[in-house]
């Protein structure tokens, strides 16, 4: 694409779907640029005070918005004449969405999410939600952002840096074209599989970093979890295809360590308040904005299983959010297991799927 094509792709009118903190400072990001943008709201009553106000009190307060974004909550109308539909739901209601959306698309389109999740019931990426459910018929290409991003920083402007993946370079480089500006730099890769992993793993790292400064053990327990999550994250990712460098960069060890050690963390938070002996019931009915860790805790634990890969961090944390383990009590049965040698559990064993 040359420069006057980029000049022109960057006129051309988006669609963001999902008004949430994410959805809205990628939407904002854009219209900053002068790309005309449409935001998708679920909620009637915001998307009604977002045009009146042009802020998104609920989950950004404080922040004027760009007079180039349009709120709607008419689906069909944010999505109509938009070649370029970038999916920010959260990833238990990517589906759902999904299904409405099908009704209005027209092809050609390039779909970019920026959802990070797995699916509870299918144990999918996104991706490979809108590959089961894409018709065959539709002139479609797949693009997914991700890497360490507060939305209350990137609306701010602060200095980030992402992935776009996509298993064509060309919708790469056009994502990373359309997204980067003088403070969002944004890289390219070809593993889908792996950045939505390294996106969605991380979390669940976060919950369990939570939970180690919730109960106050000090700096050396966190960073030897995070590497030993890492591992983790490389050994699931990995077995489903991913590139294992994927996990070394941006989307991987980049998101990992924002989302540890970040007080912005949503999943760091809820994390932190169990390892003080809050119930998760009551952690997640004071929360307004979703963490994501907590279902991807329930898919990757299944997902694990399935395919034979040893994630004991991970399932720790399944037993304290589903079977009640004191996380006293799992800190000490993960320093208390088998000793092995450090690489070899980096990588998944010929053996597993």
């Amino acid at each position: 694409m040359d420069k006057q094509d980029q000049q022109e792709a960057l006129l051309e009118p988006v669609g963001v779907i999902g008004g949430g903190s994410w959805g809205t400072a990628l939407a904002n990001l854009l219209a900053a640029k002068s790309v005309p943008v449409s935001l998708w709201v679920f909620e009637t009553d915001l998307c009604q005070e977002m045009q009146k106000t042009r802020e998104n009190s609920l989950y950004l307060p404080g922040v004027q918005l760009s007079p180039l974004l349009h709120p709607d909550s008419n689906l069909e109308a944010v999505m109509a004449g938009k070649r370029i539909l970038l999916m920010a739901v959260p990833s238990h209601v990517h589906r759902r969405v999904a299904l409405q959306m099908l009704e209005f698309l027209e092809g050609p389109i390039i779909l970019v999410s920026a959802t990070k999740g797995i699916e509870n019931e299918s144990l999918k990426t996104m991706s490979g939600i809108w590959n089961e459910l894409m018709p065959a018929s539709m002139d479609w290409e797949y693009g997914v952002l991700s890497g360490p991003s507060f939305a209350s920083e990137v609306i701010k402007r602060v200095p980030t840096a992402v992935t776009a993946a996509s298993d064509s370079r060309e919708v790469a480089r056009e994502i990373q074209t359309l997204f980067s500006t003088e403070y969002f730099r944004v890289y390219t890769s070809n593993d889908v599989i792996g950045v939505e992993m390294g996106g969605a793993l991380k979390n669940i790292v976060a919950l369990a970093a939570g939970i180690i400064d919730g109960l106050g053990l000090g700096h050396n327990t966190r960073a030897a979890l995070i590497t030993r999550g890492l591992a983790e994250m490389s050994r699931l990712g990995t077995s489903m295809g991913a590139n294992p460098l994927t996990f070394l960069g941006l989307a991987g060890v980049g998101d990992l360590v924002l989302t540890c050690t970040g007080d912005l963390s949503r999943n760091r938070t809820v994390g932190y308040q169990l390892g003080q002996g809050k119930k998760l019931t009551d952690i997640l009915g004071e929360m307004k904005m979703v963490a994501e860790g907590v279902k991807t805790t329930r898919s990757v634990y299944h997902l694990a299983l399935q395919r034979g890969v040893e994630m004991p961090i991970c399932e720790q944390m399944h037993r304290i959010l589903y079977e009640d383990l004191s996380p006293e009590y799992a800190v000490a049965e993960l320093m208390q297991r088998e000793l092995k040698h450090e690489l070899d559990t980096f990588l998944p064993s010929p053996n597993t799927v």
